[in-house]
């Protein structure tokens, strides 16, 4: 089966070589010498780059969309729920809405790990066309051992509790979570967010955590778990790179930051003090400003 896309003023459909219509927005002139690649998080869609967009150079195609099991797109199929599976689709989106010219990717969290995992299956296309790189708030490896931030045993009890988290995602029957969005954001803000947090950030991120599939989500938090493509950070070497962090980030901390940019010497290596998870919200200019630099380049 072969990929299609349905086209509706920017708002598109795409239907990947599995059959899975995966939701898209194509922005900018299609005719651009270089198109911006923006790969969203776990549990997030595209509207979480929402606040950097405005602040992007014109002239720049810009390609966002939800992963398979996300936002407006369909679940992902069993079986699919994996970080390899990401990449391909992402691979198939890109060879039918940016065939040609310069391509610069930019990564979010589950986004990041996407990008790795892009180069790792599909090295010929990022050598040949891929000119710059962001990994924003992401990991390489040891998501299997994440303790949100916490010390000793709370810890150790948060590991277990985020395993927990998973596995019952992945057996959900319904289609959302069903827990009154007031009630969510508390655990959003504490999650996800660092100092100084904006109620209407908070809003949004919580809106697009009760969108996404539960048993999606849950078989991608499994797939993370196994993710360590250290190796396939080589074949970005060379190619102009930026690592953000935020100080305050409890699911993937700086450390698995630093752990990218031992992999990529020559990366710039951004650390914000205050900033959680969610530097799209919180640092969304300083993101706009790293993103143009690489599309300058």
């Amino acid at each position: 089966m072969t990929a299609t896309v349905r086209r509706r003023g920017t708002d598109r459909r795409f239907t990947t070589s599995d059959g899975t219509a995966l939701h898209v927005e194509l922005s900018g002139p299609r005719d651009a010498a270089v198109t911006l690649v923006l790969v969203h998080a776990w549990t997030q869609d595209h509207l979480e780059w929402d606040p950097v967009l405005p602040l992007l150079p014109t002239g720049v195609q810009v390609l966002r969309y939800d992963h398979r099991g996300h936002g407006w797109s369909e679940p992902a199929k069993p079986g699919t729920a994996t970080v390899a599976q990401l990449a391909d689709d992402l691979a198939e989106l890109i060879a039918e809405l940016a065939p040609e010219g310069r391509l610069v990717l930019a990564g979010h969290s589950m986004g990041g790990m996407t990008v790795m995992a892009l180069a790792e299956r599909h090295p010929e296309l990022v050598e040949s066309r891929v000119d710059g790189v962001a990994f924003i708030a992401t990991s390489c490896c040891d998501m299997d051992r994440l303790t949100l931030g916490l010390n000793g045993r709370a810890g150790r009890v948060a590991a277990r509790v985020d395993k927990t988290f998973g596995r019952l995602l992945n057996r959900w029957g319904a289609e959302h979570v069903p827990i009154p969005a007031p009630l969510a954001r508390p655990s959003v803000k504490w999650l996800a967010f660092g100092k100084k947090v904006r109620r209407a950030d908070v809003r949004a991120m919580t809106e697009q955590f009760l969108r996404a599939h539960p048993r999606s989500v849950g078989g991608f938090r499994d797939s993370m778990s196994d993710h360590d493509r250290r190796k396939a950070l080589a074949s970005l070497r060379g190619t102009p790179t930026v690592v953000m962090v935020g100080d305050r980030d409890r699911i993937t901390p700086v450390h698995h930051a630093r752990v990218i940019a031992e992999e990529l010497p020559e990366a710039e290596f951004v650390l914000f003090p205050g900033a959680g998870h969610e530097l799209t919200y919180e640092r969304t200019r300083e993101v706009a400003k790293r993103l143009s630099r690489l599309l300058e380049n």
